[in-house]
């Protein structure tokens, strides 16, 4: 059970395919328009329930409850060596090499 108050992750669909714009690609009028929203929940809830939530800048939205407490989980990938060549060729470049620092 998540508690009213804590902040939350929701989503829900906006537009259905077949409500796209006519103008929008071909690849993206065969996907939903989806929202995900961070927010206050309002009530009580567990994950999967249609909730309501009060977002930072005072909006209300529906949706279904994701997650409570949500975090970034991206990152840059993997370690690439030629990245740290790449460094020091720019900064000999710019600032004539490390030892000018």
């Amino acid at each position: 059970m998540i508690k009213k108050g804590e902040w939350v992750l929701i989503h829900r669909n906006v537009l259905e395919p077949s409500q796209r714009a006519p103008q929008v690609p071909d690849d993206t009028k065969q996907v939903p328009l989806e929202l995900w929203v961070k927010g206050y929940l309002q009530s009580d809830a567990n994950i999967g329930d249609e909730v309501t939530v009060l977002t930072r800048t005072k909006r209300e939205e529906r949706g279904t409850l994701l997650e409570a407490n949500p975090y970034y989980k991206h990152d840059f990938g993997k370690f690439v060596p030629e990245l740290l060549v790449v460094s020091e060729q720019v900064r000999d470049i710019l600032f004539g090499g490390a030892e000018n620092e």
